[in-house]
């Protein structure tokens, strides 16, 4: 994901305080690829298979010699069998069965060239489906991925698309080698007694119908237990996420309980899903054994002078052969049909994935924001999650170049989404926003994005040492500027006292380190980055006292020439602000200076009362 405290385009924390808007992903795989054919997912798959057609080509061409080297050899095992029954001897089998090791050899070798050159199209294949797949995922509103579960997110890039990858294989191997034994046998066949061909080719029908109709069975089952899979992992990754939560509200039980039934749910459908789809295998070997008989006794009788065309006793051999080869394709085929409907299950989820709406994009003419000053121009402001229910209402405001402001106002009055839109995670309804002059609609998100540093309640570090934590605000920053930078964060302290100092491996999320200290680990990569424009939301709230007072200094030190926005609940850190922006129900109701306002009486004097009412 993007960074969001600089040049970014997400932020968990900035996400969990707006809800709505957006295009919705089902957790159960319902949605936009729901109802796909089995033809329109091949089709979609063939726009990733295509640039790969060199592999594909090379596969079927090596298939076909495997299949061919492997049909010659029942004709080869037919001659040696009449050179001994009508008295050539072993004179005349020496030479066949150096030609039958040969071919053999040769049909081994193409068969592993075709194997190698498919398995290498599958995963080239899936690796550009995964990466086409993120890149759409990193484009989602931010709305859309805080209302879905982030488990089932991964797991459609991960697990879906490795299942994605596994059906390609299977079936474009079975696939191949099938088309080519088909027709090789029929041609062989036809080669040795046409009549008794048509017995075979005309009782196929028997089985292609027994194998589709249990295949139409098992793909809504399919369907159905990717859909939980994906519920079962966002489940999980919620739970992980949130252990205190559940730790300390003694709800360990309820949740065991919650991924039991969820993982009961999961093993019912899989099972429901195996259970048919193996019948297709057995079912199809039942036919197929049926067609062998009926093979053998017309030829027995062809033996003997009663069939349709005469054959010796080594031709009908090479035919009974032939027909088991012949219904080799269909026996693969049933036996990977369940790998191949969990294939296009997942590939239905990805598709829906890739084809949910994505963020406004940079439109054609969007231009850079070069060298940024800061001054922001907010005009008639408009805007709602949904429609009919508007979280900004009206709101203008300017904010000259280097101005220190500050947003205050109850919970749920539009602060935190007032940044939101300043950064362009959500599209106006109307209204225009301006920087230095120019309407943000018209720049690129990217150079928008990097005038402005956040800081946010919610911390954000990822899984590296804590220089790459802050040297992620500026990564050509050298190891003195990030130590300055947490030197004028207060982090240096703690920082030295770790076991390896900066160089001390960050966990996901911050580790074992404390609230307070993730905070300020997030606080020195944006003074790192140092940008034009701060936006800060509650940036010191879980500091102590002693460390906001110094933090806050620093801050106002950095904030000199720069402009900032300052989101806070506690009144006492914004009284030195230039004007405090006072707002209620999406509308600002008061503007001016700490002092100004409390003289006015107003709704900040009764906010900041309130706040200090027992001081």
């Amino acid at each position: 994901m993007a960074n969001p405290y600089q040049a970014g385009g997400s932020s968990a924390g900035l996400v969990s305080s707006v809800r709505g808007g957006g295009a919705s992903l089902s957790p159960k795989g319902a949605g936009v690829a729901e109802g796909l054919s089995a033809g329109a997912v091949l089709r979609r798959l063939g726009r990733y298979v295509a640039p790969h057609a060199a592999s594909l080509a090379t596969s079927f061409v090596a298939s076909m010699a495997s299949v061919a080297l492997q049909l010659y050899v029942p004709i080869l095992i037919g001659r040696a069998i009449d050179a001994m029954a009508y008295g050539g001897g072993t004179a005349a089998l020496v030479p066949v069965l150096r030609t039958l090791a040969a071919v053999v050899v040769a049909a081994a070798s193409c068969q592993w060239l075709s194997g190698y050159f498919v398995s290498r199209l599958a995963f080239e294949t899936v690796r550009d489906l995964r990466d086409d797949a993120y890149d759409h995922l990193s484009d989602l509103p931010l709305a859309t991925i805080d209302a879905h579960p982030h488990g089932d997110l991964l797991a459609r890039v991960v697990a879906d698309a490795d299942a994605v990858g596994d059906g390609l294989l299977q079936g474009l191997n079975q696939l191949m080698g099938g088309i080519v034994t088909i027709a090789g046998t029929i041609a062989f066949m036809c080669s040795i007694s046409v009549p008794v061909a048509l017995v075979v080719v005309l009782l196929t029908p028997a089985l292609a119908l027994v194998a589709s109709l249990i295949a139409r069975r098992s793909s809504s089952s399919f369907a159905a237990q990717q859909g939980i899979q994906g519920e079962l992992g966002g489940y999980v990754e919620e739970v992980m996420g949130n252990q205190r939560l559940f730790t300390a509200f003694a709800r360990a039980d309820g949740a065991r309980e919650r991924f039991a039934e969820i993982n009961s749910r999961l093993y019912e459908s899989g099972e429901r899903a195996q259970f048919v789809s193996s019948l297709t295998n057995p079912a199809t070997r039942v036919v197929n054994n049926a067609i062998y008989a009926v093979v053998a006794v017309v030829g027995c009788l062809c033996v003997i002078g009663v069939g349709p065309s005469p054959l010796t006793v080594g031709q009908v051999q090479s035919f009974l052969s032939y027909a088991n080869q012949y219904m080799k394709p269909f026996n693969e085929v049933s036996a990977v049909v369940g790998q191949v409907q969990g294939a296009f299950a997942s590939a239905r989820r990805l598709i829906e994935l890739m084809d949910s709406e994505s963020q406004t994009q940079d439109a054609p003419d969007a231009v850079e924001l070069v060298d940024p000053k800061g001054a922001l121009e907010l005009e008639d402001l408009h805007f709602s999650y949904e429609p009919g229910h508007e979280i900004i209402r009206g709101l203008s405001l300017s904010v000259p170049a280097g101005g220190r402001f500050a947003l205050v106002g109850p919970t749920g009055c539009g602060k935190t989404t007032l940044i939101s839109l300043l950064l362009r995670f959500f599209d106006l309804d109307s209204g225009r926003i301006l920087v230095d002059g120019q309407d943000v609609s018209g720049l690129s998100a990217s150079s928008l994005r990097a005038a402005f540093g956040m800081v946010l309640q919610e911390t954000w570090l990822f899984e590296g040492s804590v220089r790459d934590n802050i040297a992620y605000g500026r990564p050509d920053a050298t190891d003195a500027e990030v130590e300055e930078a947490a030197h004028r964060a207060h982090a240096h302290k703690f920082v030295m006292q770790l076991p390896q100092g900066y160089d001390t491996p960050v966990g996901e999320g911050g580790g074992s380190l404390s609230q307070g200290q993730r905070q300020l680990l997030c606080i020195a990569r944006v003074m790192l980055a140092d940008p034009p424009v701060f936006l800060l939301d509650e940036a010191t709230s879980s500091i102590d006292t002693r460390t906001e007072l110094q933090v806050q200094d620093a801050f106002d030190r950095m904030m000199v020439g720069r402009t900032s926005l300052v989101v806070a609940h506690r009144l006492s850190t914004v009284r030195n602000a230039d004007c405090i922006v006072v707002m209620d129900a999406g509308k600002i109701v008061e503007m001016g200076t700490h002092d100004e306002l409390l003289a006015r009486g107003g709704f900040y004097a009764r906010l900041y009362q309130s706040q200090f009412a027992l001081s």
